[in-house]
């Protein structure tokens, strides 16, 4: 009998991926690229410096002068960045629900982000940044990888869910601790400021080159999530089974464990510890493109970018004098919703 019932739940599965899948055309998918772009719009619009939409447009051609120095070297870097850092966060979020087959998996929830804001700490405290520009990103991202490795190891083992999160607190918290650590031990209150901007995450003061050194390393990212989609869609109905489909699963998990170190690393490096993106996200967006990872990762991306970005121009407004940071505000309303979430399962099981 069960084995019937999986050849029948396969068979569903074979004739789902057979059809074309319908997430690009989706209208919420483009109202969600317009909401993002949108959103990107109203943040390079937003600063202290009283400049008209006119003025700031004219400075991004131009070749000099205040409005050319705020439009380009300040305004554009962080709106662009508020939707690479989300796009990052969102599609990672996605990929890592899928993968681990548990909902409330998530780069911030597993430990992967504080420990690529870890790897970028310690670059900067032993003055590896110094050294070469990419040695930051490429620290992050280290970071990211080696906590995605351990829990990628956990999951071949067999660990729960359950089991999968709490490694995932466990390794979030040492990561904490031992950037605490070194925040106490750094040598000039520069480094001690620049640590907690990694901690709390933040878009304040970021420049075109922080925005050049995260692209690349986020855009490839997203690349292979986006290649492993459908395989993550056949991983829904067990290991088993999707070798039985044909799926390389142990390349499946490297693909999306080097994806989501190389997005949510390169994304940590520029903006810090933003938190809880990658988890509310895939769950506001779910109810309306089912539970297939295949039809979720490049939505959930989208979400991410308009998300960050919301959350960018709501500091802002709240507090012009820049004191509140994006991080801070992500975590305001990721963690109510970690907790609803948890309580909802429990209500459910």
């Amino acid at each position: 009998m069960d084995g019937a019932l999986q050849q029948e739940r396969e068979e569903r599965f074979v004739a789902r991926i057979s059809r074309r899948s319908i997430a690009r055309a989706n209208p919420i998918t483009l109202a969600l690229a317009a909401l993002a772009l949108a959103l990107g719009a109203i943040s390079f619009l937003i600063g202290p410096a009283r400049l008209g939409v006119g003025e700031l447009f004219s400075g991004l051609f131009a070749s000099h002068g205040t409005a050319a120095i705020i439009a380009r070297e300040i305004r554009l870097p962080r709106a662009l960045l508020a939707l690479v850092v989300g796009a990052a966060l969102g599609a990672s979020g996605a990929a890592l629900q899928g993968l681990f087959r548990n909902p409330l998996a998530d780069p911030g929830v597993t430990g992967v982000t504080s420990s690529a804001g870890f790897g970028a700490v310690v670059a900067m405290y032993f003055g590896f940044a110094a050294i070469n520009p990419l040695v930051l990103p490429a620290s992050a991202i280290a970071g990211a990888l080696a906590t995605s490795t351990i829990l990628y190891f956990l999951s071949r083992s067999g660990a729960e869910r359950t089991a999968l999160i709490l490694a995932g607190a466990a390794i979030a918290s040492l990561a904490t601790a031992m950037t605490a650590l070194a925040m106490s031990l750094a040598p000039n209150p520069y480094a001690i400021t620049e640590m907690v901007r990694w901690m709390m995450g933040s878009l304040k003061d970021c420049t075109l080159a922080d925005l050049a050194l995260a692209t690349p390393p986020v855009a490839l990212g997203i690349v292979l999530l986006m290649a492993s989609a459908r395989n993550l869609d056949a991983l829904t109905l067990g290991e088993e089974a999707a070798q039985s489909l044909g799926v390389d699963v142990h390349g499946l998990r490297r693909r999306v464990v080097i994806g989501v170190a190389l997005a949510t690393g390169a994304a940590t490096a520029a903006a810090g510890a933003v938190s809880f993106v990658g988890l509310v996200v895939p769950h506001l967006l779910r109810p309306f493109y089912g539970y297939e990872p295949a039809r979720l990762i490049w939505p959930s991306a989208l979400g991410g970018a308009a998300l960050v970005s919301a959350a960018d121009i709501a500091v802002r407004l709240i507090a012009p004098d820049g004191q509140l940071l994006v991080g801070v505000m992500t975590a305001m309303i990721g963690a109510p919703f970690f907790i609803w979430l948890i309580l909802r399962m429990r209500r459910e099981t």
